[in-house]
């Protein structure tokens, strides 16, 4: 296997630069350059190579089984230059190592039992984590809270499938007790188990992705001017022509812990411009499919778009009057009621985000809905009684699949390259 290399910390000048060394000559490598230090203890070291003092540098070597791949590593703590990255990894190359491929490391740490596939994916998403909750999220998956539930329901199944086996294979023995309630019971704790996970994974996948705001009303009704507010920065035009907006515009936000795209929309109203037209169409469109709507309303507004559940009723230039009952009222020009605002929608996504389950992915949940439909396969062949019994048995074991490709059992080969594409190279 070869020995690879890579930074592991941001590229460009900063203070440390991180180079990480993994497989069998890792500690050779290291051994070229200074003398090793003591097994996961930090020693200074002068690098030198052909003669030529590298750096000084802090150095830390981990011995096979004890590193984050399972395999001897090292990590050279560097003075963050970009000629002194350079001048290391050239003689690491040199010395005949070669640089990591992306998510490399942590690909090895899949291969070698370190990590299981949805732990990977809990990291991959702890490195992409932009707020809080996502961070929290990211950091039980990363944990392994999805393999514990699924070896839990798993145990179940296994107990589901043994009494199976045993009343297709000794029909004609005397058996202790109600098997078949017994196998029914445990199905049950499976379904029960994978039902919250099949209600809240598209909320989980909502958090790591962000949720989507949309920002609609009449034109001139202060929408754009809101959305500069709530970003802190011009991000949109304002104008007091009507149909300025003809695009949907995208700001990204943390709004209490959540990631948050506000989008700002086309005014809705007929119009004969064919531009604004498609604006206007495109802003139904992308309204439609946010999770929340504010709606804006001001003194020269006739009716409003009709409130989904959740959506909240803003009252716009609140510094000139009152709004409708039940609304926010919020004023762009002098800041008022935009705190209120921002919290009644924090409010409103952290109910939906309480929903979340532990699978967090589309794959996931792919492979929960499959393992659930196995089971009320089984549980349906099972109430035929005896003659089915071995349809119900391969029902199961489908189900059993499904559970082990959430942790990376099974074969997922295709799903690899598309996941550690996304890592940077010294992870």
């Amino acid at each position: 296997m070869d020995t690879i290399f890579a930074l592991a910390s941001a590229r460009g000048k900063a203070g440390v630069a991180v180079v990480r060394i993994s497989g069998p000559q890792a500690h050779a490598a290291v051994a070229s350059l200074c003398a090793l230090p003591q097994d996961r203890r930090a020693a200074v070291r002068k690098l030198v190579w052909r003669g030529e003092v590298l750096d000084q540098v802090l150095v830390i070597i981990f011995a096979a089984g004890h590193s984050f791949t399972d395999e001897a590593m090292a990590e050279l703590h560097l003075h963050g230059s970009l000629a002194s990255t350079a001048a290391v990894s050239n003689a690491l190359i040199d010395f005949g190592l070669r640089i990591a491929d992306p998510g490399e490391f942590t690909r090895r740490a899949l291969e070698n039992g370190k990590l299981d596939l949805s732990q990977v994916e809990g990291l991959a998403d702890l490195i992409d984590a932009e707020t809080e909750v996502q961070r929290r999220q990211a950091m039980g998956v990363f944990s392994g809270s999805l393999r514990v539930k699924a070896d839990t329901i798993k145990a179940h199944l296994v107990r589901a499938s043994a009494l199976v086996a045993a009343l297709i294979d000794f029909s004609d023995e005397e058996l202790p007790g109600d098997l078949l309630k017994d196998i029914m019971g445990n199905i049950e704790f499976a379904c029960g188990a994978l039902a919250p996970e099949i209600h809240g994974v598209r909320i989980a996948e909502r958090i790591r992705d962000g949720f989507e705001v949309a920002i609609i009303g009449a034109p001139n009704v202060g929408k754009s001017t809101l959305l500069n507010v709530l970003a802190g920065r011009d991000a949109a035009i304002t104008s007091s022509t009507a149909g300025t907006t003809r695009d949907v515009i995208e700001v990204r936000m943390d709004i209490g812990g959540l990631a948050v795209t506000l989008l700002d929309t086309a005014g809705l109203r007929e119009t004969d411009d064919p531009i604004e037209a498609v604006g206007v169409e495109r802003a139904r469109q992308r309204a439609a499919v946010a999770d929340l709507r504010l709606v804006l309303v001001d003194d020269n507004t006739q009716d409003f778009h009709r409130l989904s559940p959740g959506d909240l009723l803003v009252r716009t230039k609140a510094d000139l009057g009152a709004g409708p009952a039940g609304s926010l009222a919020v004023s762009a020009l002098t800041g008022q009621g935009v705190a209120e605002l921002i919290a009644a929608v924090s409010v409103e996504l952290s109910q939906r985000a309480a929903g979340a389950a532990t699978a967090t992915r589309q794959r996931h949940r792919v492979a929960i809905e499959h393992a659930w439909g196995s089971l009320e396969s089984a549980r349906t062949e099972l109430e035929h009684g005896a003659a089915r019994l071995e349809i119900a048995a391969e029902h199961l074991r489908a189900a059993t699949r499904a559970l082990d490709s959430l942790v990376g059992r099974v074969d997922v080969e295709d799903l690899l390259d598309q996941i550690f594409s996304s890592f940077c190279i010294g992870k």
